[in-house]
């Protein structure tokens, strides 16, 4: 029975559970496989797939620090807080439009969002309330408060910034949310955001210039992409 963990460069436009149903088909008939860690359909990079065994390993690796790369667009907001939904212009507080945030501007908000901090899921996410994914209670049009819980965010680097776009490498822990980072430095710096662009660029040890798509792994097979589960990481089981 194969096992291992797979390091797919998911595509954009593809949830991750359809990822594994692609790369289920496959596997030998009745080979267990999962994911640690869902990326959002139209984010791309590293999606890890456990294979066999592997997936009693699921909640070490998913603990494993991430890093991602990711384009916010200031300026306006959407109610997803990423660009699957509508764009709506932002309305600064001033009597004036927006004026673009200076550069210093940007440098000085970032390191507010670095640390343990207190975030507030996006109202599209697969968070629970009251028994019921948020994204299901928000696409009927419900109101969704989602609660602040504490995230670890260890970097957030700015690369570029070209007015209304800042790219940003992020490093964080499970459970934090991107999208909710563009949205509160939207609204830190009076401009709004949200995201165009986001590549998860690491999962613990596993780096997205290493990951492999889903069209060499239908043409070389599995076998050969799998990977040993890190001992540090191994199920005791």
């Amino acid at each position: 029975m194969l096992t291992g963990i797979l390091n797919l460069d998911k595509p954009a436009g593809l949830t991750s559970a359809r990822a594994v149903g692609i790369v289920k088909q496959l596997l030998p008939r009745g080979t267990k496989i999962g994911h640690a860690g869902t990326l959002d359909p139209f984010a791309t990079g590293v999606l890890l797939l456990l294979v066999g065994k592997a997936t009693k390993s699921c909640e070490r690796l998913m603990d494993q620090p991430k890093q991602y790369l990711t384009t916010v667009r200031l300026g306006a907001t959407t109610a997803t807080d990423d660009l699957e939904s509508e764009v709506t212009p932002w309305s600064p507080s001033g009597a004036r439009g927006i004026t673009p945030p200076t550069l210093d501007a940007v440098v000085a908000a970032l390191p507010s969002f670095v640390g343990t901090i207190q975030q507030r899921p996006p109202a599209f996410s697969a968070m629970k309330i009251g028994g019921r994914r948020a994204y299901d209670l928000a696409r009927q049009g419900q109101s969704v408060v989602m609660a602040p819980r504490p995230v670890n965010v260890y970097g957030v680097e700015l690369v570029r910034y070209d007015w209304p776009d800042l790219v940003l490498r992020i490093d964080c822990g499970r459970g934090t949310y991107i999208r909710s980072i563009a949205r509160d430095l939207g609204e830190m710096l009076d401009a709004g955001g949200y995201l165009t662009e986001l590549r998860r660029t690491r999962s613990g040890q596993f780096l997205a210039e290493q990951a492999v798509s889903l069209e060499t792994l239908k043409a070389d097979g599995l076998e050969k992409h799998l990977h040993p589960i890190p001992t540090e990481i191994a199920s005791p089981d």
